[in-house]
């Protein structure tokens, strides 16, 4: 009997979508009365065009699902890959003396190979950054196809503003990367504030998340303030205490020194470093002097340097009353009597 000219080489798929990882299954059949001779499987067409299976060769990770039928050539694709994704063919041979001659080829799967994006790396800025103006941080991830996929930034929680992501290549590609910025206004207390990249895409059953913690980069510069104790007038031969407190700082690496009239003095002696309830931090130190002659309008400076950063500075002028005179200026009218004797800490604080 012979071959019937309208044989049939059915692909009953039009298109499959396949996991990464996952085994591809493409269905070919012959119907009616073939001529003699092979069925094999391309990928794309054209120039294009990639050998995937016939019945002589060695394809490692294709396999013939019936490699004995006559009429079913459904192949198994193994191990999928992002590079496997394009449009497959069954193609009927004809055997004859010379080469095989391409008689009939099939409708053609179009085979999309889902993946699913790296997870996202978030990063900041080179340096630490002090509250002010926006500070950009950067959220990428990669390896994923379709190219579809969204981005949402979220500090503690809360969905911050940003531009659309940044997807490549534009098309055609078997997989994609995406690139996504943010501005964030950085606040004092920020120590403990998370921020959070979160990426949707088609293979994902829940976002992929990325997180930066945002102590990470944050400075915030101590608030550095002098007082005296007593808080008025000295009087001479008498213990004066002068109080320092760099106040609501971040990191904690700080160091402070104590200077008279500009010399260092190690006679400070400082509390334990506190934590504020923000995350920030508190350091207090006091340094008990005599109040002799000798020390009449001396400067005691409260010298504080903080993350390697340039020193923040406070200081108080010590101003002695003599008992009588004080007692004398106590006894002057009230219209006079912040003249002479006025001993109110002179405070200066150098940024």
């Amino acid at each position: 009997m012979p071959p019937d000219p309208w044989f049939g080489l059915l692909q009953p798929q039009d298109a499959v979508s396949v996991a990464v990882g996952e085994t591809l299954t493409l269905n070919c059949s012959v119907t009616g009365n073939a001529p003699v001779g092979p069925v094999t499987w391309f990928k794309d067409s054209g120039s294009g065009r990639q050998l995937v299976y016939d019945q002589k060769g060695s394809f490692p990770r294709v396999t013939a699902a019936e490699p004995n039928s006559t009429t079913d050539f459904t192949i198994r694709i193994n191990d999928t890959r992002p590079a496997d994704a394009g449009v497959y063919r069954c193609v009927k041979f004809k055997r004859g003396t010379g080469p095989d001659e391409e008689i009939r080829s099939g409708a053609g799967i179009n085979v999309s190979v889902i993946a699913r994006p790296s997870a996202p790396s978030v990063s900041g800025p080179p340096s630490r950054a002090e509250p002010g103006p926006p500070v950009t941080f950067t959220c990428t991830s990669g390896g994923f196809s379709p190219r579809d996929i969204a981005v949402t930034w979220l500090k503690n929680g809360t969905e911050l503003p940003a531009p659309q992501p940044r997807v490549l290549p534009e098309q055609g590609s078997v997989s994609y990367s995406v690139s996504s910025t943010v501005g964030v206004n950085l606040t004092k207390g920020d120590a403990r504030s998370r921020l959070t990249c979160q990426i949707q895409h088609s293979s994902l059953s829940a976002p992929l998340l990325g997180t930066y913690n945002l102590g990470d980069i944050l400075r915030v510069p101590p608030r550095v303030q002098v007082t005296t104790d007593p808080p008025l007038s000295v009087t001479v031969n008498k213990s004066v205490t002068f109080n320092c407190s760099a106040k609501q700082f971040y990191p904690q690496t700080v160091s402070l020194t104590w200077l008279e009239n500009g010399n260092e003095t190690d006679l400070g002696q400082s509390s334990p470093l506190a934590e504020n309830p923000d995350g920030t931090y508190t350091l207090r130190s006091s340094l008990k002097v005599k109040a002799t002659e000798q020390r009449n309008q001396s400067a005691f400076t409260c010298r504080v340097v903080h993350d390697s950063q340039p020193p923040v500075s406070a200081s108080e002028t010590l101003r002695i009353s003599h008992p009588l005179l004080l007692e004398m200026n106590n006894r002057l009218p009230a219209c006079h009597s912040g003249g002479l004797l006025s001993s109110t800490a002179n405070r200066q604080t150098v940024p």
